[in-house]
């Protein structure tokens, strides 16, 4: 069971890669340009749609080779959480990059540059996605602070730092909800590449010591 489904994780990391980015790029074409033609629209929504079943078919066939049923989702949270919000579904790019680098043998950044370079990586991603899906919900509200997407991108930066400027704020339920999970992985990126960076300079400063002749 572990080497058929070490196998089709082999073969399926790509087009992931691939779903997860036309999933972005459909649902990014159908928040910014909702003047298309309505059959460019419905071929985004298609591909959004396609690109969700997918994923959960690929979620599907990996809990039934792994053989563990309740373990799996237990050990596997974030496939879990990415199948059931469309809003975290270009993480999975982040997932299949590193697999693909310890493929093709020991990634050539270390593990510090690492957490802290895909933390980046996964911030952008998900501020982008972030900025997208309340811009949609808030962009034709009564008393919208985002009628641009750019006041969208404005918020999800000041979001995801934990600046949280007040001048623009979500005022949907749905909006405000998808706030709260914005906030939320905000906080928890950035504690991760704090902590990274702070491990490191820990290492640093314990090797210089180490180094130091004595008495010096």
């Amino acid at each position: 069971m572990a080497h058929r489904q070490a196998h089709w994780e082999q073969h399926t990391e790509i087009p992931l890669a691939v779903a997860s980015m036309a999933f972005l790029a459909s649902y990014a074409l159908r928040v910014l340009a909702p003047g298309l033609p309505q059959a460019v629209l419905d071929l985004c929504l298609a591909v959004t749609l396609a690109a969700w079943a997918l994923f959960a078919v690929d979620y599907a066939v990996r809990w039934r080779l792994s053989g563990q049923r309740h373990r799996f989702v237990r050990k596997h949270v974030l496939d879990t959480v990415v199948l059931l919000l469309p809003l975290l579904r270009p993480l999975r790019v982040v997932k299949v990059y590193e697999a693909v680098l310890r493929r093709r043998g020991e990634p050539r950044l270390a593990l510090h540059a690492r957490v802290i370079a895909y933390s980046g990586l996964s911030t952008l991603l998900l501020g982008f996605a972030g900025a997208l899906a309340v811009y949609q919900q808030e962009r034709d509200a009564p008393g919208t602070t985002m009628p641009t997407f750019g006041d969208a991108v404005w918020w999800a930066c000041a979001t995801l730092t934990t600046v949280g400027y007040g001048d623009v704020t979500p005022v949907t339920p749905l909006g405000r909800l998808i706030a709260v999970g914005v906030m939320m992985i905000g906080m928890a990126l950035l504690a991760a590449v704090t902590g990274t960076f702070a491990s490191w300079l820990l290492q640093v400063f314990s090797r210089e010591d180490d180094e130091r002749p004595p008495g010096s």
